[in-house]
């Protein structure tokens, strides 16, 4: 008995050799990296393991129970023999590592052929094969992480149901009692100690895969890190270099480019003497992913360079695909196709999408701000004629009773229509030249209100140069004037205060009028209002453009209590104009 195990175990440490060399192949890999297999990789799983289930059989040693003495497997056993064999250790893995398919597939197929090696145990020694297959598969866990130790049982376990099924299928029972005496336990040791091995095997080529894929992951974050500050400001020749050089770095082709749909954008690597930027793709296989928008894998023969010379060999072509429209590819060279392996191209497969993400956030970024600006200009400009209706109502009712005055306030005006102009077309003034503004304005309305309305500044030194939004003020201004003192017989104040808080700008415009409904103060800036004096829509677009251009803690407060009056402010960071 204890030799027949050393035996046992020296024909299991040559399956496990082979299982070793064999766990090692792509295929393999590729297998046990998928919790659930195609058609095709489940028929690919059955044959491997039922073949390595016909290759235990045949690595095992024939018994002759009339002479109690072991010969080596023949084509067919004669009818006082039986094996001693680890055939179940494939069938069991099968079970474990796929399920019931590729447990009851590979166990028919070791099975099967056992039966036709014949001897007095053929019939039960394949049926058991069959059911080791079917009860590995309940011990079936997704993502393979079945531990050694049940290996170790199952494979002990399917062993002694063989043993089982001998001593109640094959006769005569005096044959099967003295063969099952002499190999039982040492084929239920090895075989269960086969299993565990083996299955070791597959964790540590489970575990290489999970480093690989690990190393990959992070490999790809860093290659994202680096390159979003580049990608996010658009594809033109600067940004492209510096991601293709960055590529090359990380990833060690023989060359990396990127392209548009007709130009090479960026070229780093060999052959970067005739692939330069700006030339016109040379390549058919890049006009042809272009088209088709699909990743090819490419050798130096279907590469077609216009220069024969071209030291480049094979390449994996993948597209930047933008809002659903192929917009250019990303090529990385290699010396030959066999150099690129499926991570290779998994990764490339990953950062062309990678790439394509950041060049879809560049356009959507700038046209954001395009649209930022556009509506911008467009609440400036819609602020000019807001201007004019109001003021054009004061001057023509001087005209009459004051032409003098009159004349003095279409001068004044003449000026505040230049600011406006000058002001659609500018982003920020200086304080200084917002303050103008609100001066020239305000000699306009002083003319209506006379001796009604005290002006008061209350303005922090070493800041006329502060910038600031033009036509924030002003608007600010005139809702105090319309909606807080225009019904006041005298002792009508506005005060503007503009005050230094370290690294930033308060400015508030205070008046002493009839104070705001509260439920109106949460309309006003928020929402367009409606308006008897003007078009209502001041405040509401002072309001966007602060918050556009400072973000939300710019945006206006209001204070307001009925009967006392009300203070509009604002804070925005220092600015300081260029000189």
């Amino acid at each position: 008995m204890v030799d027949l195990l050393i035996i046992m175990l020296e024909r299991v440490g040559t399956i496990i050799a082979v299982a070793f060399i064999l766990t090692r192949l792509r295929f393999f890999k590729n297998l046990v990296q998928h919790d659930k297999l195609d058609n095709k990789q489940e028929l690919t799983a059955i044959l491997f393991f039922g073949l390595f289930g016909i290759a235990g059989t045949y690595l095992g040693v024939a018994f002759n129970t009339d002479t109690l003495n072991f010969n080596s497997v023949t084509a067919e056993l004669a009818k006082d023999e039986a094996l001693a064999n680890s055939r179940v250790i494939g069938v069991v893995v099968a079970g474990l590592l796929g399920g019931y398919r590729l447990g009851i597939g590979a166990g028919l197929i070791a099975g099967l052929h056992r039966m036709t090696l014949g001897g007095f145990t053929g019939i039960a020694c394949g049926i058991s094969t069959i059911i080791a297959g079917i009860v590995a598969s309940f011990f079936y866990r997704k993502g393979k992480n079945v531990k050694p130790l049940v290996a170790f049982g199952i494979g002990a376990l399917a062993e002694a149901a063989q043993m089982g099924l001998i001593l109640l299928i094959s006769k005569p029972f005096e044959k099967a009692f003295t063969l099952v005496e002499v190999i039982g336990i040492p084929m239920i040791l090895a075989n269960g100690i086969g299993a565990a091995l083996f299955l070791l095997i597959v964790h540590n080529v489970i575990s290489d895969q999970e480093k690989v894929t690990a190393l990959q992951a992070q490999k790809t974050l860093r290659i994202a890190n680096q390159t979003l500050g580049y990608l996010r400001k658009g594809m033109n020749n600067a940004t492209a270099a510096a991601v293709c050089n960055i590529l090359y770095r990380e990833l060690q082709p023989s060359a990396v480019a990127l392209t548009d749909k007709t130009h090479i954008v960026a070229h780093v690597g060999i052959a970067d003497d005739h692939h330069k930027e700006n030339s016109p793709i040379q390549t058919v296989e890049t006009k042809e992913v272009i088209q088709s928008g699909k990743l090819s894998v490419v050798n130096e023969g279907t590469i077609h360079c216009e220069n024969k010379k071209c030291p480049l060999g094979a390449a994996v072509i993948a597209p930047l695909i933008r809002r659903g429209e192929t917009i250019g590819t990303l090529k990385l060279y290699y010396p030959s196709k066999k150099s690129i392996t499926d991570i290779n191209i998994e990764l490339i497969s990953g950062l062309s999408s990678l790439l394509s993400n950041q060049l879809e956030i560049a356009e959507t970024d700038h046209a954001y701000q395009l649209a930022k600006e556009a509506e911008i200009n467009a609440l400036q400009a819609q602020i000019s004629p807001h201007f004019l209706f109001n003021s054009m109502n004061i001057i023509v009712s001087l005209i009459r009773t004051n032409p003098d005055q009159a004349r003095k306030l279409l001068t004044s005006l003449s000026y505040f229509l230049r600011q406006n102009v000058t002001g659609t077309t500018a982003t920020k003034v200086s304080l200084e030249q917002e303050l103008s503004h609100v001066r020239s304005y305000l000699e306009i309305i002083e003319a209506r209100f006379v001796d009604k309305l005290t002006i008061q500044y209350e303005l922090a030194n070493n800041l006329s140069t502060q910038m600031i939004p033009p036509f924030t003020l002003q608007p600010i201004v005139e809702n105090a004037i319309h909606h807080g003192i225009n019904d006041m017989e005298k002792g009508s104040i506005i005060k503007v205060t503009v005050g230094d808080l370290a690294n930033e700008i308060e400015i508030k415009v205070a008046d002493n009028g009839k104070g705001i409904d509260p439920e109106r103060i949460q309309q006003l800036g928020n929402e367009q209002m409606e308006s008897e004096t003007g078009t209502g829509v001041g405040l509401y677009n002072v309001n966007r453009r602060l918050i556009m251009t400072f973000g939300e803690q710019a945006a206006l407060k209001i204070e307001s209590e009925i009967g006392k009056g009300t203070t509009i402010s604002f804070r925005i960071p220092k600015l300081e104009v260029n000189r």
